[in-house]
């Protein structure tokens, strides 16, 4: 199967200190329209694009210019794909009620000014490393800029908006509306309940088998995907861990890896910095070889 990685991932704020969780929740409280532009470094090259967002009670849309037929809407209880009006994709986040140890701190903050607007500047520190810096819009706590670093402190993705408009928007009911039928139910898995610092908030299986699950550590996350079927990424490359070989894909703000196993195929899509990547996927199942005959089987019946 094919698999689209165009997820967004909302961070979740129940790993984290007061302070950063209060401005993270005032951040998607925040209504507002912005062009943003994200770049990246990654081991593949820079990645990046320009999107258009529009966020209104705890609701994120987004839209890339050059191919508006498809937005993605995030918020509080998970994701959608729309494709020409239609919801080809969803899947709900509802989240534990236990509270892991906070792993990020911010410091006091700085008075800034943004797009000619005032703002506070605050970096974000993971034991004793500058993970993020954090811009601020001060009337309404929308995130005008967020820059992510590797842990050795070189820039690993920057969002910066270009321009920003306060106003609360107005969504059309085609970006709502569904005539796609998506059901999912809440099942017990083998994937860890904790992995590398981060917390398994919820698992969700389909009809045919496909196993979702979402991680965060409060700020940065990732999905992993269990299908009967091999997952196949359109481009990218072989980065070969302990684990074994995995297929590896960047694009803007995003790293997919796909692989292999006995049962099925995996996939990892998240926003993880690349030092984060292998304590990760160490802790997942590795990629396996079926052997000649399983896999001549999928390639006849998927």
């Amino acid at each position: 199967m094919a698999l689209v990685a165009v997820l967004v991932m909302v961070p979740s704020t129940t790993a984290l200190g007061a302070d950063l969780d209060e401005l993270l929740d005032e951040s998607r409280d925040a209504s507002y329209t912005a062009e943003q532009v994200i770049s990246c470094s990654t081991p593949e090259g820079v990645r990046d694009a320009v999107v258009e967002l529009t966020q209104s009670g705890g609701e994120l849309h987004v839209v890339a210019p050059v191919d508006p037929d498809v937005e993605i809407a995030s918020g509080y209880g998970g994701w959608s794909l729309v494709r020409e009006g239609s919801v080809v994709s969803s899947t709900n986040v509802q989240g534990t009620d236990e509270e892991p140890k906070p792993r990020y701190t911010i410091d006091d903050g700085a008075e800034t000014e943004y797009l000619g607007r005032p703002a506070t500047s605050y970096r974000m520190i993971g034991e004793g490393v500058v993970r993020a810096e954090l811009v601020v819009d001060a009337e309404i706590g929308a995130l005008l800029k967020v820059v992510t670093f590797v842990e050795n402190g070189d820039l690993y993705c920057e969002r910066r908006f270009i321009a920003f408009d306060p106003e609360p928007p107005t969504f059309s009911q085609a970006s709502t509306g569904s005539d796609v039928e998506f059901s999912v139910s809440v099942v017990d898995s083998d994937l860890p309940g904790s992995l590398a610092g981060f917390e398994r908030l919820d698992v969700y299986k389909d009809d045919e088998g496909f196993v979702f699950a979402y991680y965060s550590d409060g700020f940065f996350s990732f999905a992993v995907f269990e299908t009967p079927a091999v997952v196949v990424l359109g481009e990218g490359s072989v980065a070969t861990f302990a684990g074994g070989p995995y297929a590896r894909s960047f694009s803007p703000g995003q790293v997919t890896f796909a692989w292999e196993t006995l049962e099925g195929g995996m996939a990892l899509v998240g926003d993880l910095p690349p030092d984060m990547h292998q304590e990760v996927l160490d802790g997942l199942p590795p990629p396996q070889d079926p052997g000649l005959f399983r896999r001549l089987w999928r390639n006849l019946f998927g």
